[in-house]
């Protein structure tokens, strides 16, 4: 029987279409071993009681960011229903934006182990380089393409990396592992341009990203 995922895609800074396409592909066919409903975030705290194998999760916490009056959509309240889903033994992917502009004293933040700094301008060359060490990086070839060059906070002692990144920018962690209470969580900052979707070397990340959170 398929796993059942929801997944929270674009925002907007990223058009939600080619995420979506690029998660199907890297996930196959409908029918196969994952069931993915695309929802909206106003609906992720019922989706979260419906129980489900796990959550990807691409899209950042401010509405309407260039703006003087910034909105960010994820309260209290959300963050600790987030917690609780992944503490019960629920799995979650936080992909790109995923990361980005939540409060970093929060917990969801505090979840995730890390959080977005920021990243140059223009877009650069990136250089992802898996650790062999890792199950996530097992076997894997080092990959590039143009892409946002997310530079991370991580806190070193809670999580595993398994990939790393590196620019004419400068070098930064690209993904991690975490346990928290009895679930997963997984934080993953390509890609999201055609380019870097369509990779086949991400999307084999991606694959072993999703099957790290769902167990």
């Amino acid at each position: 029987m398929p796993k059942k995922l929801y997944a929270i895609v674009g925002d907007y800074y990223h058009e939600p279409t080619i995420i979506r396409d690029a998660l199907q592909q890297s996930l196959g066919q409908p029918g196969g071993h994952y069931d993915v409903e695309f929802i909206d975030e106003h609906d992720l705290t019922a989706a979260l009681n419906d129980d489900p194998a796990g959550v990807i999760f691409f899209k950042e916490d401010r509405v309407n960011p260039e703006t003087e009056d910034e909105f960010h959509w994820m309260k209290d309240d959300i963050q600790e229903e987030i917690d609780r889903y992944v503490r019960q033994g629920g799995g979650w992917l936080a992909w790109h934006s995923g990361m980005a502009s939540f409060p970093t004293d929060g917990a969801y933040v505090s979840m995730l182990g890390g959080y977005f700094l920021r990243h140059p301008r223009e877009h650069q060359v990136v250089i992802y380089a898996p650790r062999e060490s890792h199950e996530l990086g097992s076997g894997m070839a080092t990959f590039a393409f143009a892409d946002e060059h997310y530079f991370m906070h991580h806190d070193t002692d809670a999580v595993d990396v398994f990939l790393t990144s590196s620019s004419v920018d400068g070098d930064s962690v690209a993904g991690w592992t975490k346990l928290h209470g009895n679930g997963k969580v997984c934080c993953l900052t390509p890609a999201h341009m055609l380019e870097g979707l369509n990779d086949p070397e991400f999307q084999k990340v991606l694959r072993r990203a999703v099957e790290f959170v769902t167990g």
